[in-house]
């Protein structure tokens, strides 16, 4: 309601105005100076260096924190860092924390998927898993004070269901991952990081899963607006995987999200493909061809690069632990691979074990693998040493395994879906970086 003035208030400010006024003599008006000069002092946060360089050093370091201010503000920050802790199943997980009062869970992060999503009530179930339910950690709803419903009405509730007479309230989900699923029905809520909150961020709250094998959440980073990149609005997010043991352990690396332009220090750059409509969210990659050690493999153009109904292609998947080769690439790759490798003996008993190969017993054997190396469009190439895509049963002796998975039918010509999955396992010791801003992806050698 708009606020008003009684007369009576009214004349009695008047009549205050008129006494102030009265009461500076117009003697004391001629008097007052046309202008008032005051000293001007300069102030350091600290004591200035006598060394000329270091006091430039400290003006340089002053003007990047007010060029900073500026463009920023006070609470924002032109990077944001979380741990990324690799995890024994394969995986590499950040904290995240939701709601209001913050439940922290821990995310496996995964570039092939779009949903950030946590299983989530006190009747979360579980179904045909290899974990128990009650193991699993919750995010409880009925806690948070800044939640609400996403209704399936909202359009980005991506359901199909918008035009439908019989809409639930909520908007739902399902979602396949591999052999696993998850079923439930998406949220809005209060995503906090120690510098800045997001709020109204999409979480999809999981009531039921199908055949899980681990405890953790999901942070899906792929190319929707699901996604936890795209719904930060950040120009770039990079990360640096420091170990693939399959262990637990708790030395941590950095995942980060950068609202910063720009290329980055030392990093090679190669476009991110127009994806096949059929695979919207998928980060594709052109490769120009594949070697082996100096061998250049004689991979058809057709498995490197996306056909329009979503077969062929090269994406990288942060979630996917092993490679993965389409048959006719796996076959390919081998082939040569047991070429140069041939001076080892094979472990058949192995590989019928573990349903990976070809195996090789290097048991007092200087070990000796090919380089396996990706040359992408616009001139980038990543070089895949031998202990990033074979495993050994013990380091750094013993049965080793060529860790790039194949579909059970390889006579096949083509399966669904890409036809090299570049896992996290190749990643490990890369600085990895998805420029979002400028649609490219970039990478370094780095000890992580």
């Amino acid at each position: 309601m708009a606020s008003s003035s009684s007369p009576s208030l009214l004349l009695s400010l008047f009549t205050v105005f008129s006494l102030l006024s009265s009461a500076i003599s117009s003697e004391e008006i001629e008097n007052t100076p046309l202008t008032i000069t005051l000293p001007l002092t300069p102030k350091f946060a600290r004591e200035p260096s006598p060394d000329p360089m270091v006091f430039l050093q400290q003006l340089a370091s002053a003007s990047k924190s007010r060029v900073h201010l500026l463009k920023y503000g006070k609470t924002s920050s032109p990077s944001l860092k979380t741990p990324l802790y690799p995890m024994e199943y394969g995986g590499h997980t950040i904290p995240l924390s939701l709601g209001t009062p913050s439940q922290k869970l821990s995310y496996l992060v995964d570039t092939g998927s779009t949903v950030v999503w946590a299983p989530c009530s006190t009747q979360y179930q579980c179904i045909n898993c290899t974990i128990s339910a009650k193991d699993v950690p919750l995010f409880e709803p009925q806690l948070s004070e800044s939640l609400t419903n996403l209704s399936c009405k909202n359009p980005k509730c991506n359901t199909g269901c918008l035009r439908c007479k019989n809409c639930p309230q909520v908007c739902t989900y399902y979602l396949q991952y591999g052999t696993g699923a998850e079923a439930g029905y998406y949220l809005l809520e209060n995503l906090h990081f120690p510098e800045k909150t997001i709020r109204n961020f999409i979480v999809g709250c999981t009531t039921i899963g199908f055949r899980e094998t681990y405890t953790d959440a999901m942070a899906g980073f792929g190319r929707s607006i699901h996604s936890l990149p795209v719904q930060m609005k950040v120009k770039k997010f990079a990360y640096c995987l420091n170990s693939h043991y399959f262990d637990n352990t708790r030395n941590s690396s950095r995942l980060i999200f950068d609202y910063r332009d720009g290329d980055t220090k030392g990093l090679s750059y190669t476009p991110f493909l127009k994806n096949p409509p059929e695979s919207p969210d998928y980060y594709y990659l052109k490769v120009k061809n594949l070697m082996l050690g100096n061998k250049i493999l004689p991979i058809p153009s057709k498995y490197l690069a996306p056909g329009s109904n979503a077969t062929g292609g090269l994406i990288i998947d942060s979630g996917f632990s092993y490679g993965y080769m389409a048959g006719p690439v796996h076959k390919i790759v081998t082939n040569e691979l047991k070429k140069q490798m041939s001076k080892y003996r094979r472990s058949h008993a192995t590989e019928q074990e573990i349903g990976l190969g070809p195996c090789y017993n290097f048991t007092g054997r200087k070990i000796e693998i090919p380089d396996l190396i990706y040359h992408f469009a616009g001139g980038a190439t990543m070089v895949v040493p031998g202990n990033r895509y074979f495993k050994f049963d013990t380091e750094p002796t013993g049965i080793g395994c060529f860790l790039v998975d194949t579909d059970e039918a390889k006579n096949l010509e083509f399966t669904p879906g890409p036809s090299i999955i570049l896992g996290n396992y190749m990643q490990v010791n890369q600085y990895i970086e998805y420029d979002l801003k400028n649609n490219r992806f970039g990478f370094r050698q780095q000890k992580c």
